[in-house]
């Protein structure tokens, strides 16, 4: 396990910080770069529970029904009441209006909105699209002259409309890419990311030693990536509470992949807390 010593401080200590970073206006939650919310609407408070543990990055599955953008895993599970504006949009936007302009009070950190589409792809686009321009004041905008980064960046993923977005004069969605678009010339003004099932390309699921050839593997990912100006994230590593998820992690943070997968809240913010070095910071250099 990577570990960074951290001093001991008594909980009356904590208490004193606690009541310090409210009287400088700052959150009490440190916002973590590399926290990603895997499924995240399946928390008791979707999104909420996500910025209550720092996390800076949470996915939501989208179903076009009727006319309204429903968030569930699975069709048979979409409820009216739970759409893409009510679990996030407004969310997002009331407690950016709350804090100044910010995600999490006192701190410059961007947030990361996955919009993964399961119906189908153009006309679900066309309706996120429009839902977003209501919410244009707080996302990042892409234009023909370049990007207008914003506090929110939404990454769409899934069924992908690549044809739509790419023709589209304005938008306010970037395109999640895939590990065959790796090293392609697309810029990430388009593409900030390249995301892909962890079980596609590594065998090693944390028990013993990384084979070297697929550790070389990873890094040469991350690099090539980052080399684009693109983030790195991988979904489908173990997430179960055993020691052969941190040991994942533990390579995945070597390797500076930009984005860890969790369910597990608690758990991935206690991890990062402890071993990540350099816990806040931008997620994409535009």
């Amino acid at each position: 396990m990577i570990g960074v010593l951290l001093p001991v401080v008594p909980a009356e200590a904590d208490d004193r910080e606690d009541n310090n970073a409210k009287l400088s206006g700052k959150s009490t939650v440190v916002p973590l770069a590399k926290a990603h919310a895997h499924n995240d609407y399946e928390h008791n408070r979707p999104l909420l529970d996500a910025l209550d543990h720092g996390f800076t990055s949470v996915e939501a599955d989208v179903w076009l029904e009727n006319g309204k953008l429903l968030v569930a895993h699975d069709q048979i599970n979409v409820k009216p009441e739970r759409t893409l504006e009510s679990l996030y949009l407004k969310p997002l936007s009331e407690r950016i209006k709350k804090n100044k302009g910010l995600v999490y009070k006192g701190y410059d950190q961007d947030f990361l909105l996955w919009i993964d589409i399961k119906s189908e792809g153009e006309a679900t686009y066309l309706a996120i699209h429009e839902e977003l321009k209501k919410y244009k004041k707080m996302l990042t905008k892409f234009t023909a002259k370049g990007v207008k980064p914003n506090n929110v960046t939404v990454i769409i993923s899934g069924n992908r409309p690549r044809e739509i977005m790419e023709n589209q004069h304005v938008r306010f969605a970037s395109y999640d890419g895939r590990m065959s678009d790796l090293a392609s010339d697309v810029d990430n003004n388009f593409m900030p990311v390249i995301s892909d099932n962890w079980t596609k390309h590594f065998t090693w699921q944390g028990y013993g030693e990384m084979p070297q050839h697929e550790r070389e593997k990873l890094n040469h990912i991350v690099t090539t990536a980052h080399k684009n100006g693109q983030i790195i994230r991988f979904w489908a590593t173990p997430d179960m509470p055993l020691p052969n998820r941190e040991a994942i992690w533990d390579e995945l943070l070597k390797a500076r992949v930009d984005l860890i997968n969790t369910d597990d809240l608690p758990e991935l913010q206690k991890y990062l807390n402890e071993n990540d070095p350099k816990q806040t910071g931008k997620h994409i250099n535009w």
